[in-house]
């Protein structure tokens, strides 16, 4: 499934026993790594069985899903099966999920029922079961969504192209169901859902006295990666606040720039360039520690993690070879990462190869925060909200744009005065971020 990959959650079973399938058909939809994921089939053929039920975890290598390839043949094996009765246009070599594979004109879903001896024995127990008028025509996370809602997508009107469930479908037949049963002596807080661990919980007022969680998906990988990098990586931080006047003045008049109509712009967008911008200067600072060969890997490429916040949790994809964007290249990929992490449609490679992170703890409202390393990786800036504040020019106080920023970093090869070289950098480039650009 993919370098790095050791097991992934079953989220949503698209087959039965029985069903027939065609090559590249979605077979099952799993979480690996904290990505929701769709896994075709790579055979042509009738499903025997299931080897697992929705919420169970399945190892690399497990098996999965049983075929039985080539119509009604006596007892063989898996592999002689497929060398006689599998056509070469039948067959493809495993690729990575999510990424489609050879055969990319078949049907993506396709569900018959041929009859059998094996139809008249009981068939094994799964864990869904499609409607005789076909599966719910929707998305793997909007899917995911409503199992954590309670929500029968059976029941929820589509709005979605083609008869599409939509995420505000789901959302729209959920509140409709939660506000059935509300008590008007209860403050409002008190009876609002609040997300938690990457799922809406009951509010105070409606839910349990005591609530237990399972420990997977994306709370098992963020906790698992938050216990090793606190373990085994000795951090230190330093922080910097920086007047960022200019740069508030330069993304405004540039927002209002016809040629920048289309280009989403933000503080993001200067602090990632500014990290990539120090990475060049103090390559040191774009390193990782290996402690299996007692070494220091350092980097001179930029695959740029962007902490992000989605309904399924806390999430870090990477912008791979970030340090040769320009800014509208920059703000172009980081539009595209943000809006694949909120719609579930991040893939596993999308995960690996983080060189180093940026946090933006600004949109809640939060001056600074002291972030903790992703695992692998030797600094993660943080960057607080943007907001008006006195602060001192030629002795004067006046009012300008001010924005703190922090920097945790693996004190095993990065020292205090790297760091504050670093951090001052980044720094330089937010005061000013214009003559920064057209320095590089």
């Amino acid at each position: 499934m993919g370098e790095g990959l050791i097991e992934a959650e079953i989220v949503t079973w698209k087959v039965g026993v029985g069903d027939v399938v065609v090559l590249n058909q979605a077979l099952v939809d799993v979480e690996t790594a904290k990505a929701v994921v769709e896994l075709p089939s790579p055979f042509a053929g009738t499903v025997v069985t299931l080897h697992g039920d929705v919420g169970d975890t399945m190892e690399v290598n497990q098996p999965l899903v049983t075929f039985e390839v080539g119509g009604e043949l006596a007892p063989q094996s898996f592999e002689e099966q497929v060398r006689h009765d599998v056509t070469v246009e039948q067959r493809r070599e495993p690729v990575l999920i999510g990424y489609g594979v050879a055969d990319e004109d078949g049907p993506s879903a396709r569900r018959t029922r041929r009859t059998s001896m094996r139809d008249s024995a009981p068939a094994p127990a799964v864990s869904t079961t499609a409607p005789a008028s076909g599966p719910v025509r929707t998305t793997p996370p909007v899917r995911l969504l409503a199992k954590q809602y309670g929500v029968d997508l059976e029941g929820v009107a589509a709005t979605g192209r083609d008869g599409l469930v939509t995420r505000d479908d789901v959302e729209r037949a959920r509140s409709g169901t939660a506000s059935s049963g509300r008590r008007q002596s209860t403050p409002t807080g008190a009876m609002s859902s609040s997300r938690f661990v990457g799922r809406e919980i009951e509010p105070w007022s409606s839910g349990a006295r005591e609530e237990r969680i399972a420990v997977k998906g994306v709370l098992k990988a963020m906790a698992e990666a938050m216990v090793d990098s606190s373990t085994h990586q000795p951090q230190a931080a330093v922080w910097l606040r920086v007047d960022a006047t200019k740069m508030v003045e330069l993304l405004s008049g540039l927002k209002h720039n016809p040629r920048m109509a289309d280009v989403r712009l933000s503080p993001l967008t200067i602090v990632a360039l500014a990290v990539c911008d120090a990475a060049r200067h103090y390559p040191g600072i774009n390193s990782s520690f290996d402690a299996e060969h007692n070494e220091v890997i350092v980097r001179r490429y930029v695959n740029l993690g962007i902490a992000a916040d989605t309904p399924r949790g806390l999430i870090v994809p990477n912008v791979k070879e970030a340090d040769q964007l320009d800014l509208v290249g920059m703000a172009s990929a980081l539009s595209t990462l943000v809006e694949s992490a909120r719609s579930g449609t991040t893939t596993p490679s999308d995960m690996l190869g983080g060189t180093i992170t940026v946090t933006n703890v600004g949109p809640f409202g939060v001056d600074a925060a002291v972030a903790i390393l992703p695992p692998g990786t030797g600094a993660i800036v943080c960057v607080g909200q943007v907001a008006k504040a006195p602060w001192v020019v030629d002795d004067e106080i006046v009012v300008r744009h001010v924005v703190e920023l922090s920097m945790t970093f693996d004190h095993r090869q990065i020292d205090g005065a790297l760091a504050s070289r670093v951090i001052a950098h980044i720094g330089a480039f937010v005061e000013d971020p214009a003559t920064a650009l057209l320095a590089q």
